[in-house]
């Protein structure tokens, strides 16, 4: 019941304008919303203008930056092509050199062993030649000796030349030194 006498006494101020109320509202109003143009809106809106200004230079950078990063990243893809061809040609040449050094040494290895079995074939035809010589010699001292036993004298030089001829064209040695010259061909 208290609470309607409340309403019945207070509360019909407050429902109820009054004009005298109601005119010194409006004109605080007023004069706050001069007050808050002439002071305060010109700040809050250059406040607003600058940050709205640097979301806009930050938008920029971010879009400048991301720019630099994609012709960074292109540049860096271009480069790292290019070593990847670079590398690929080092390789390649050096592949090449490998086969032209593998090559220029089998050649002289060939050429080597050429010089060697040409050398082994000379210092065999001299051997044989040596061994030929030595023979034909013995067989002369031989031929004189057993010729001077049969005769039992001493003979003189120019039969003793006479004599090795005789024996020594009886004997062949062309098979001996041909063979040997044969395979050293």
């Amino acid at each position: 019941m208290q609470s309607l006498t409340l309403a019945e006494a207070g509360g019909a101020g407050l429902i109820n304008p009054e004009l005298g109320l109601s005119i010194w509202t409006l004109i605080t109003f007023l004069i706050v919303l001069f007050i808050l143009r002439k002071y305060a809106f010109g700040r809050i809106a250059g406040l607003l203008d600058e940050r709205r200004a640097a979301v806009r230079d930050n938008l920029a950078a971010a879009e400048n930056t991301r720019t630099e990063a994609e012709q960074l990243l292109a540049e860096y893809k271009a480069q790292l092509a290019e070593s990847k061809h670079e590398a690929s040609a080092i390789l390649e040449r050096a592949r090449a050199s490998s086969a032209e050094q593998q090559r220029q040494l089998v050649e002289e290895l060939a050429v080597e062993r050429e010089r060697g079995i040409a050398a082994a074939q000379q210092a065999i035809a001299a051997e044989t030649q040596q061994s030929l010589d030595r023979i034909k010699d013995e067989i002369a001292d031989l031929t004189l000796l057993a010729t001077e036993k049969v005769l039992g004298r001493a003979l003189d030089d120019k039969e003793q030349k006479r004599l090795v001829e005789e024996a020594l064209a009886g004997v062949d040695f062309s098979a001996l030194h041909g063979s040997g010259a044969a395979s050293g061909k």
